[in-house]
């Protein structure tokens, strides 16, 4: 075993499947040799394999994707790398309306084996054109598979699964998550798609977490075991494919969810977890579920402002015990 970070076990994932198939290559914007990345997650892979393979790009995320596509569906393994989640949305018609429809549209004769790498989340003070959560956007789109990595160990294992998926992939990091350490195995490691991973487990309320919020739930945890609450973490890990059965296995378990997100609590996924365990495991619940989330605001620049509105420890704390108080 060896320690790695969040950006360290990327790379090493990226470098691996480079080396494991040629086909596989990463497109994206100041990825070369100059900048290695904005976050240097493509540090010293140009340099390795070339800038055939490590190609710099206009600053056009169209131009990104549109090229990604149309290299995956004639046989190449792309990584394309959007250099903030917000400017996804630059390239929307590509992944929305093409790479999510072509294997449906075209009867199953072409594949799209596409992954879309970009950080997402607040706590950089960079305000609010570079800071939103937008999974549940792709989260609602029909034939996008969706990466949710709270931990170095999780992002090397799903990265590697998500590179050789024949489908396209939205392979999200939380920017603060960058700098956390796992232990990662000297030998290699995939993690399947719709496996969640219980973080810690509990017996008195079930939080589903994810991203960052995975890292304040533990926090959190701490303080709460203090007071005699052992609450039960559950990481998605991916949200399509997602699994169900370990989120109501948790909840029938404990009787109580609570679910914390760093996306807006309106149409946010936190609603699709609550109404799946309504639907699903309502007879188990001793109270009703509660979300804590951002509230419906752009995020602010102000560093004070912005920590008002992203969740954390301590909201998760009270609202556990509001949880078990109810």
């Amino acid at each position: 075993m060896k320690e790695l970070t969040y950006v360290e076990a990327l790379n090493e994932a990226l470098r691996e499947e480079m080396m494991r198939d040629e086909r596989v290559f990463l497109i994206g914007e100041d990825i070369g040799p100059y900048w290695e990345g904005a976050f240097k997650v493509t540090k010293g892979l140009a340099k390795q394999f070339g800038v055939e393979r490590v190609r710099d790009t206009p600053i056009s995320e169209a131009c990104i994707v549109g090229a990604a596509v149309g290299a995956a569906m004639t046989g190449m393994r792309p990584v394309a790398e959007i250099m903030f989640g917000d400017l996804l949305t630059l390239a929307m018609d590509q992944i929305a309306n093409q790479a999510a429809k072509i294997h449906y549209m075209f009867g199953g004769q072409l594949k799209v084996p596409l992954v879309i790498r970009s950080p997402f989340g607040a706590g950089k003070s960079i305000a609010a054109h570079h800071s939103q959560s937008l999974e549940a956007w792709f989260m609602h789109t029909p034939g996008l598979k969706v990466a949710v990595p709270s931990t170095a160990y999780d992002a090397k294992g799903l990265l590697k699964t998500a590179i050789r998926d024949d489908d396209p992939v939205m392979f999200f990091e939380h920017k603060l998550c960058y700098t956390t350490k796992s232990m990662i195995p000297e030998e290699e490691y995939l993690i399947p798609f719709g496996e969640a991973d219980v973080k810690r487990e509990g017996s008195d309320v079930t939080v589903f977490a994810t991203f960052w919020m995975v890292h304040q739930a533990l926090k959190a945890a701490d303080k709460l075991s203090k007071k005699g609450i052992e609450i039960e973490i559950v990481d998605p890990r991916t949200l399509v494919p997602l699994d169900k059965e370990t989120i109501l296995d948790s909840v029938r378990k404990t009787g109580r969810l609570l679910i914390v997100e760093e996306d807006c609590k309106t149409c946010g996924i936190g609603a699709e977890i609550a109404a799946i365990v309504s639907e699903e495991a309502f007879d188990y619940l001793e109270s009703p579920i509660k979300r804590i989330a951002e509230p419906d605001t752009p995020i602010p620049f102000s560093p004070v402002l912005e920590n008002y509105v992203i969740p954390n420890d301590e909201a998760i704390v009270k609202g556990v015990i509001d949880l078990l108080e109810s």
